[in-house]
């Protein structure tokens, strides 16, 4: 069991000190900061992953009227959990510099406006995944949630390492939701589309772990670096990269995918896996952990734009 970390929040500034005491300025609100509580470039990503899950399971043959509301339902529901995740982290939001000026923090927008917010959003997002996608899509919806907010956010966030890797099943919902959508069940194909989101998340987290451990441990985030070190980090995310390398093989064989697919993916997968490896020698772990962050954010970009153009045609 992890220990329980101390910390000392550090000083405000003023200004920041300053929005915190006085009530909340929801006058000074903008739209942007009702867009910016949704975590727009996790949305961005997830719709991606949706689409390539839709697309993988149509086989070109698309259905547009479904694939737009499945991909406006599983951003609605997305963007619930993310305000949800901005409402229960208000506090700790504070502690660290990339999040203190979030417009909870600062008082733009207040707590209630913020949680009725993400249950609206949440209505309405599962309202149209079952609806229109089908019940199984409706369920991933839901646990996508689930563990989000209650066992990511709520639980594992402030009191475990296992945070990052529990937390991935959410993440990994997105593709899952779009290829359920099309073809009402589970099989090969959705098993190693949720596999690929779900292996991808934590060494991609990690490495923003490492630049930042020295935030987290401020904050008390009990991350794996900050509790484990970062030598250990690294060993633990070998097993994660060296599994994602046999998921482009099994898309070919089974004929989800194309040969560009199994290349291009086989190539990034290992580039990553070595770029790992090399870390242990790394004299600069934050030049290290950099490259390895920003690697990993063209690794999925990539895989699932030629994914989407590699899907095998049904003749």
């Amino acid at each position: 069991m992890d220990k329980q970390l101390r910390y000392h929040a550090p000083a405000e500034s003023a200004a920041l000190a300053a929005a915190r005491t006085s009530p909340p300025g929801e006058s000074a609100a903008t739209w942007r900061d009702f867009v910016a509580v949704t975590k727009p470039g996790i949305l961005r990503s997830n719709l991606i992953a949706a689409f390539a899950g839709f697309w993988v399971a149509s086989q070109w043959q698309l259905q547009y009227g479904s694939l737009i509301l499945t991909l406006l339902g599983t951003m609605l529901v997305m963007a619930s959990s993310c305000v949800f995740n901005n409402y229960f982290d208000r506090d700790l939001d504070t502690k660290m510099e990339r999040t203190k000026n979030r417009a909870l923090p600062i008082g733009k927008l207040s707590p209630r406006t913020v949680l009725i917010y993400a249950v609206i959003l949440g209505i309405l997002g599962l309202g149209i995944l079952f609806a229109f996608s089908g019940w199984l899509a409706g369920v991933f919806g839901i646990v996508g949630m689930i563990v989000y907010v209650l066992v990511y956010t709520l639980w594992l966030k402030r009191s475990s390492t296992w945070s990052t890797s529990v937390g991935a099943i959410s993440g990994a919902m997105p593709p899952l939701i779009g290829y359920v959508a099309v073809t009402g069940k589970v099989d090969l194909g959705a098993v190693l589309l949720f596999a690929l989101l779900f292996l991808w998340q934590p060494p991609h987290f990690w490495a923003l772990g490492i630049r930042r451990v020295e935030e987290y441990r401020a904050a008390g985030f009990p991350l794996l670096p900050v509790v484990k070190g970062i030598r250990r980090t690294k060993w633990q995310m070998l097993p994660y990269l060296a599994l994602l390398i046999p998921i482009p093989i099994l898309m070919y064989v089974f004929d989800y995918t194309g040969i560009w697919f199994l290349v291009i993916g086989e190539i990034l997968s290992v580039a990553w896996l070595l770029m790992a490896v090399k870390g242990f020698r790394s004299k600069n772990d934050d030049q290290w952990a950099k490259k390895v962050f920003l690697f990993s954010v063209n690794y999925l970009t990539i895989a699932l734009i030629v994914m989407i153009l590699d899907t095998v045609r049904i003749s």
